[in-house]
């Protein structure tokens, strides 16, 4: 098995304290601050049931936004990993476009493109992709030598060691690139929505502030830790599949 399951016991420990803490907050603060427990069930069933299209539209942008990182930055870090010319300036350019922040690809977006669903796509694609470039560049510049030089006895095609040594390879560095950026990419499209959209859950947090409805901007930040949870399963689930012939390792 390539990790064992982290078990639920600790995430619901976690859950019910914090519940707890937000439960007796409550008792001694306004509801327009925090409200209670019941409040917060309440708005998430109003929710669930006359706004749901709205987490579904972000699910989707979601999926779209990492799923084209995923591929797009993948293959630029796999030309990068075989073509030293080409990661000489792929590095370069990819650090530069990480270290431009997320708040001005967000404006320049607003400014370059008059449809939302263009906006929020790019805005997401070009924050996350360089993840995965880099990330599978160095998952290919750690291949053990010996691998290579094993393999070479065989006289493989180039089409041979791409599918039996560098695929294999860098599967587990896309699955946990795709573990570490699930919540950041959360986080920018509910950023993209607010700023630039008028459906989807960044639109209704902000119709929520603006309603001084706390009960809401509370109800969506919960559905949006669900929904982030439901994809570290997902992925741990596709982890497992995928990377079942790597045996799990004990330090004892």
């Amino acid at each position: 098995m390539a990790t064992e399951p982290a078990g639920r016991g600790p995430t619901l420990i976690v859950t019910a304290v914090i519940f707890a803490a937000l439960g007796v907050t409550s008792l001694f603060t306004p509801d327009y601050i925090i409200p209670s427990p019941r409040q917060m069930a309440t708005a998430i069933v109003e929710l669930l049931t006359g706004q749901s299209r709205d987490l579904a539209i972000t699910a989707a942008r979601l999926a779209a936004g990492v799923v084209a990182a995923l591929v797009l930055g993948s293959a630029l870090g796999g030309l990068m990993g075989v073509a030293r010319p080409v990661a000489r300036y792929g590095k370069s350019l990819l650090f530069i476009l990480s270290g431009v922040p997320a708040l001005s690809w967000m404006l320049l977006a607003v400014l370059w493109f008059r449809d939302t669903e263009t906006r929020i796509f790019f805005i997401l694609f070009i924050v996350v992709m360089p993840f995965y470039a880099l990330n599978v560049y160095e998952g290919i510049q750690a291949l053990p030598r010996d691998w290579t030089e094993m393999l070479e006895v065989f006289r493989p095609t180039r089409r041979e060691v791409f599918r039996l040594l560098i695929v294999p390879h860098i599967v587990p560095y896309i699955i946990l690139t795709t573990k570490s950026v699930s919540g950041y990419a959360i986080r920018m499209i509910v950023f993209a929505e607010l700023i630039g959209a008028a459906v989807g859950v960044g639109a209704r947090l902000a119709q929520a502030q603006g309603m001084f409805r706390i009960d809401r901007v509370f109800a969506w930040t919960i559905l949006l830790v669900i929904l982030n949870f439901a994809l570290q399963a997902a992925i741990d689930l596709i982890e497992r599949r995928m990377l079942a012939w790597r045996p799990a390792v004990e330090i004892r």
